[in-house]
């Protein structure tokens, strides 16, 4: 999967998760949850989507790099490359 795939469906996830939220004009380099309406359980919900639907695990250690958009493109990119 290529950088603006994930992009995309790191949205995707997390529309469903917080489906009232406008995640339209979600900027890269900024915290997801300074930006938009989502407390940590929401955020877990997300890393769930991603393990379920990808298969994708993500330790606890690792969550900061979820933080912002590009951050979580960047840290997923190289786990996804085969999907």
């Amino acid at each position: 999967m290529k950088a603006e795939e994930i992009r995309t469906m790191i949205i995707e996830v997390i529309h469903e998760i917080v489906p009232d939220e406008d995640l339209s004009n979600l900027k890269g380099d900024i915290r997801i949850r300074d930006q938009i309406e989502m407390d940590s359980m929401d955020f877990l919900d997300v890393v769930m989507e991603l393990r379920k639907r990808y298969s994708i695990v993500v330790p606890e250690d690792d969550y900061m790099e979820l933080s912002t958009l590009d951050s979580s493109v960047a840290y997923l990119e190289p786990r996804m490359k085969d999907i």
